[in-house]
């Protein structure tokens, strides 16, 4: 048996989303909203850690055990729905709902604490948010002790002039959770099982049932609009830039900078404003990234420029003092050592050697002349000059050392230290408008 479990409901459809997306589903920072919670619980080493799902997402989650709930019929019922997975399992079970992404490992991990000192039967986070209107009410006895919640839908006035509210967040004794939720009935107005309900049984069976409250209530905020979703973006966001520029990384403007979680930034990089960087992105020291710049999966060494307005996509690598410029996109590629993409060209399943410099304009065409043959690459070697609107058609090796004229289009490879391309030279019909006018 192990000391937690934890269970994340995430079954619910969300409909204030206006979406067929389920709401926990929503994208937020290059995660799901329902994954941020799940990455909040992890620290905890909860064992085993169960998404409730609904049974049209119960195959879309990895890496976690998945309870289904067949019917929406509230909290209650959807922790009842993974009990099979839990029970007899843990000695607490954590209990979290997957629309609050702004939670973090530390307060579960302060609640966690706070439930075991008190050696609760149940303990209830709590906050004092701005807007009180959603969410249950913390109803205490004279003692200050936990009495009960009452939802929202079904609290009176006076009790909704209560500042003190439920999270939806709890920590349950492993041995007292399920005979709570046997006694769960619909007497509410949403005809719906409480989990709520389940912390009152305890109170009027004697048990202690703990209170900690969060001191920063944004850590709990649910999201069920759009409106919602995008706020929490902008904490997240400005939790992530913040965690950087306090590592050593100077983000100009973070307000317009958006960086995923899973992005690394190494000490004294620059980031300019606009910039949004995703996925298994690397920035390593010295990179100075201008401005107007989208890396998603890509590498950039050392001492490298990027931007103003760069597309870095899945695949490309800038090796150390290299250089890709303005109006550049780069996809799958190697650009080597202090080699430079300066401006407005693409480059696409390539390989681009040391010192190598690409003329404005080029293109580098993964798909050959030769109808039916298969993508391939484009390989320039070391200290190559290309000029000015230069195509590739791959698969097609320019040798080190070697220029290409302005204009060519490169079909065969090209030797070491050669000049290759002479496109025709301008042919001038003087007059020929005028003629065709007449």
């Amino acid at each position: 048996m192990s000391d937690l479990a934890a269970v994340i409901m995430a079954a619910g459809l969300g409909k204030r989303m206006r979406s067929a997306t389920p709401k926990h589903l929503h994208p937020l920072l290059g995660r799901r909203m329902v994954d941020w919670v799940v990455e909040a619980a992890r620290p905890l080493g909860a064992d085993p850690l169960v998404v409730v799902a609904s049974p049209d997402t119960r195959e879309l989650f990895e890496g976690v055990e998945v309870a289904v709930q067949e019917r929406p019929l509230g909290t209650g019922d959807a922790v009842a729905s993974a009990r099979g997975l839990l029970e007899g399992r843990s000695r607490d079970v954590l209990v979290l709902s997957g629309d609050t992404p702004l939670l973090t490992a530390d307060l579960l991990a302060e609640l966690l604490a706070a439930h075991r000192r008190a050696a609760a039967a149940a303990t209830v986070l709590t906050a004092a948010p701005a807007d009180l209107l959603r969410y249950g009410r913390i109803l205490r006895n004279e003692r200050g002790e936990l009495q009960a919640i009452v939802e929202a839908a079904d609290a009176t006035p006076e009790q909704l002039e209560i500042r003190e509210v439920n999270t939806s967040i709890y920590v349950f004794d492993g041995e007292r959770l399920w005979p709570a939720l046997e006694r769960l009935t619909p007497a509410n107005a949403q005809g719906e099982l409480y989990l709520t309900d389940a912390i009152r049984h305890l109170v009027e069976d004697g048990e202690h049932v703990a209170v900690h409250r969060a001191q920063d209530p944004d850590e709990c905020e649910g999201v069920n609009t759009r409106i919602e979703l995008a706020a929490a973006g902008a904490v997240l966001r400005r939790r992530i830039n913040e965690r950087h520029m306090l590592a050593g990384v100077t983000i100009v403007d973070p307000d317009s900078t958006l960086i995923e979680p899973t992005v690394e930034l190494e000490p004294d990089t620059t980031i300019g404003p606009f910039t949004s960087l995703a996925g298994r992105t690397r920035v390593e020291t010295g990179a100075h990234l201008v401005s107007h710049v989208v890396a998603v999966d890509a590498v950039v060494g050392p001492r490298v420029s990027v931007g103003p307005f760069c597309y870095l996509r899945p695949g490309t690598v800038l090796a150390a003092g290299a250089k890709a410029g303005t109006f550049v996109e780069i996809k799958n590629a190697h650009i080597g050592e202090g080699a430079k993409v300066p401006h407005l060209s693409y480059i696409g399943d390539a390989e681009i050697g040391a010192a190598s410099n690409i003329g404005a304009g080029a293109i580098t065409a993964n798909f050959p002349h030769q109808p039916g043959r298969p993508k391939g690459r484009t390989t320039i070697g070391r200290d190559v000059r290309t000029g000015i609107h230069n195509s590739f058609m791959a698969p097609v090796t320019i040798g080190d050392g070697s220029w290409i004229a302005a204009g060519t289009v490169v079909t065969d490879d090209v030797p070491p230290e050669s000049l290759a391309g002479f496109p025709p030279r301008q042919v001038t019909k003087e007059g020929y408008v005028r003629e065709q006018r007449d």
